[in-house]
């Protein structure tokens, strides 16, 4: 769950303070929670803006809104302040935000998705390209796709072959293999 130190609760406390609205506080969450594209925000909430399925959570004298889709991509998370000359500096890490916490007991298409974004799609991503999971079939095929630099390049059978499977199945041995459906025709933005 979310971790709000005493030094971020005492200055967003303050901070609240300065705003002269009766029972003003915080809500944190994510956007898009679960994709690449995940921001961890945090706003104020006024009273009327409370809603009734948010979990609270009280830290000394603030009291936070937790964004109630956002909550399991919370794990993890911490919300920090830091005083330097110049003031201070809030800080918000999270690093389930783009994906939830995964262990060997969540299904096997959060594994492989997990895999994907924290293991290969960054090095893919240097040549401009991802792989997503599409599927898992019934005889344990893991279903791929693969986007922007990757589509119609001339090396994803390598790729797909050396890098992706080898790495899924290491790590998850009740997998039988992968199959790519990506449409390489479409080869305008490939990386050769």
């Amino acid at each position: 769950m979310l971790n709000i130190t005493d030094a971020a609760a005492q200055y967003l406390t303050e901070l609240l303070a300065k705003q002269n609205v009766p029972g003003m506080s915080v809500r944190v969450f994510i956007t898009q929670p679960g994709t690449p594209y995940a921001e961890t925000c945090l706003a104020y909430c006024r009273p009327e803006e409370v809603n009734a399925n948010d979990e609270i959570m009280d830290v000394n004298d603030l009291r936070v809104y937790l964004d109630k889709q956002s909550v399991l991509y919370m794990e993890d998370a911490k919300i920090d302040f830091a005083k330097d000359k110049m003031g201070g500096q809030l800080t918000i890490k999270a690093p389930n935000a783009k994906m939830p916490k995964v262990t060997s007991d969540s299904p096997v298409e959060e594994q492989i998705t997990y895999i994907l974004y924290n293991e290969i799609n960054p090095g893919l991503a240097s040549h401009g390209g991802e792989v997503k999971l599409v599927e898992v079939t019934e005889d344990g095929l893991a279903i791929l796709e693969f986007g922007g630099g990757c589509q119609g390049c001339s090396a994803v059978d390598v790729t797909l072959k050396e890098g992706i499977e080898k790495t899924l199945l290491e790590k998850l041995p009740q997998l039988k293999g992968v199959r790519d459906v990506t449409d390489h025709t479409q080869s305008d933005n490939a990386y050769m």
